[in-house]
């Protein structure tokens, strides 16, 4: 039985992914801060499930990790689903502050625990959920599309690590666009996926070790079009 773990699995993707692990026949290991959430989560596989409730702001992720994967007996994916994104037109560091902590210093301590113990047990399967919104700036949610476009870059750095390691090691990069989970505020929105559309788009991409992938499949045009949007343009939107 192959051994998972999913970081952020209280809610929306992180739950249905954890769910879906499960029922692929993993052994999952499940993080939070909700204990009790957790161990509802737990309750229909308690076997298959192995629960971790703490807050990955905190300062001892590389840890509380370690000690799942003893308590799992092995890890072979790891998942990073863990995010906050507020919106923040008027400015404020505590605001901005809040996704800094979460989307780039606990996911590159998470990022980084993660790929020197694959390339120590010689294979893994290392998958962060970031965003379509970290491929430009946003004048609503500054700090959290410069923060999903630090994830972006980070795993494309891991990715060429893995890869010049010569060792069966994957970075997978999810880069979703508008899911309904219990936190969105999508209304009015287009191309809103269901979360376990969204999810089963995800575990394929996982099964196939993608480099990248666009959730839902359409998204990647939007990319396409972010991308090559000029300046001059974009600025004004």
């Amino acid at each position: 039985m192959k051994k998972a773990i999913v970081i952020g699995a209280t809610s929306g993707i992180g739950e249905e992914l954890a769910k879906l692990l499960t029922a692929k026949d993993y052994k999952v290991g499940i993080t939070g801060k909700e204990q009790e959430i957790l161990e509802k989560i737990q309750k229909p596989n308690p076997e298959q499930t192995v629960i971790s409730p703490f807050d990955c702001t905190k300062d001892n992720n590389s840890q509380k990790i370690t000690e799942l994967v003893k308590a799992l007996g092995g890890l072979d994916l790891l998942i990073f689903s863990a995010g906050i994104g507020n919106l923040n037109k008027n400015l404020g560091f505590k605001v901005e502050n809040l996704a800094n902590k979460l989307n780039v210093l606990a996911f590159n301590e998470i990022a980084d625990w993660s790929y020197r113990f694959f390339e120590d047990q010689g294979h893994g399967h290392f998958v962060a959920i970031s965003s379509i919104s970290g491929l430009r700036g946003s004048r609503v949610a500054p700090a959290y599309n410069a923060s999903k476009a630090y994830q972006i870059n980070y795993l494309e750095g891991l990715r060429q690590k893995a890869k010049k390691s010569g060792k069966p090691i994957y970075i997978t990069d999810i880069r979703p666009g508008f899911v309904d989970t219990d936190f969105s505020t999508y209304k009015g929105k287009f191309w809103v996926s269901t979360k376990e559309k969204a999810v089963k788009q995800i575990y394929n991409c996982i099964k196939n070790k993608k480099d990248i992938g666009y959730i839902t499949k359409r998204w990647f045009l939007i990319a396409i079009v972010l991308k090559l949007a000029p300046n001059f343009i974009y600025k004004r939107v």
